[in-house]
């Protein structure tokens, strides 16, 4: 059985799954424009927590064990994997890729046509990017997004540029300003953002593990 507040807004076409809790003055299923009430199914798996003030447009696929912090917004028609975290006040636009495991944390925006594949681990206040000539007249028709492979890991109030690849268990040093792809296990920082070593030669300084980000 469901949780879900007296003041949440449910519309139709909501399918909501066993042990979710829906915060107060949560607003899941709310058509975009150019669509009618009902018209595109969402559908919430078992067990999400989703916290006050989220508004989660329809046609979202989302999967088990989802958590959201406080007045996190997400537009239509994404599919979200098991196990996604998306952060306080964080924004993610529509038809964008969640696979499973991904931690997005607060204030991060995610534009449409990005792509987190299994794991990644965004920061706070990172901010992808996807239009490549803005305010161009044709600008929505080249819309690309960037993809973080599996594993990567893209450090507080980054910004990446559009169309790039971070690579498997990458790092993106914080504040980094990313312009190019990133190499698989590579560790790049900066503004332009540049490769400054591999993530075998990345240490715990308070020596809990040898080598933090190794297989």
């Amino acid at each position: 059985m469901s949780n879900i507040a007296q003041s949440a807004k449910i519309h139709p076409g909501v399918t909501i799954g066993e042990g979710a809790e829906i915060g107060e003055f949560c607003v899941i299923g709310i058509r975009p424009k150019g669509k009618a009430e009902g018209d595109l199914e969402t559908r919430i798996g078992a067990n999400a927590v989703i916290r006050s003030h989220t508004v989660i447009y329809a046609g979202n696929t989302i999967g088990d064990n989802f958590n959201s912090g406080h007045g996190a917004l997400i537009r239509e028609q994404n599919r979200i994997g098991d196990d996604v975290s998306i952060g306080t006040h964080s924004v993610i636009e529509h038809h964008v890729e969640i696979q499973d495991g991904v931690r997005i944390h607060s204030q991060a925006f995610v534009p449409e046509f990005t792509v987190l594949e299994k794991d990644c681990w965004i920061g706070p206040n990172v901010v992808f990017t996807n239009a490549l000539h803005p305010l161009c007249k044709k600008a929505k028709e080249c819309l690309k997004g960037a993809t973080v492979k599996s594993g990567a890991k893209v450090g507080a109030n980054s910004t990446i540029l559009p169309d790039l690849t971070i690579g498997e268990m990458a790092v993106i040093g914080a504040g980094s300003v990313v312009v190019k792809s990133v190499p698989d296990r590579a560790v790049v920082a900066g503004s332009p953002a540049a490769i400054i070593k591999s993530i075998a030669d990345l240490t715990c300084p308070y020596g809990l593990c040898e080598r933090p980000y190794e297989l």
